[in-house]
């Protein structure tokens, strides 16, 4: 197995996606995390969802496309989204080599900043991978 990275700055939800604090503590940015894209293999597409949509945690937002498989983007948190990563539209394999700057994949205007706490710290989101693993 890889040696994957689990920044300590970031929140995890328990379906492989990664939630960052911007400057503005209403808007986060989203991505998948590396343990993700490692199993999801080559990523050549994403569909992100719509500039203005809402996202509910825990619903599907979007998809990733990889040479595996399509694995469907579970919003992490609830909001409205307010820009999304259009460079992935001509360089999906950034998710590959960058997932947590160059392939983010949208930011979102948080419904309730407080829903932040309900992820994982890095240390949780490790423990989880290993008990999937087992």
């Amino acid at each position: 197995m890889a040696n994957l990275d689990y920044p300590v700055s970031l929140r995890y939800s328990s379906d492989h996606e990664w939630v960052e604090t911007t400057e503005n503590s209403a808007v986060v940015r989203v991505g998948i995390t590396d343990f993700a894209q490692e199993q999801l293999g080559d990523v050549v597409y994403v569909d992100l969802p719509d500039v203005g949509e809402t996202t509910t945690a825990g619903e599907s937002c979007g998809e990733v496309e990889s040479t595996k498989s399509v694995s469907e983007l579970i919003a992490p948190v609830s909001g409205t989204i307010t820009e999304v990563n259009e460079g992935l539209d001509d360089t999906p394999e950034a998710v590959n080599i960058s997932p947590f700057k160059d392939g983010w994949m949208y930011l979102v205007e948080l419904s309730d900043p407080e829903q932040i706490e309900a992820l994982m710290d890095s240390e949780q989101y490790q423990e989880l991978i290993q008990s999937e693993e087992a």
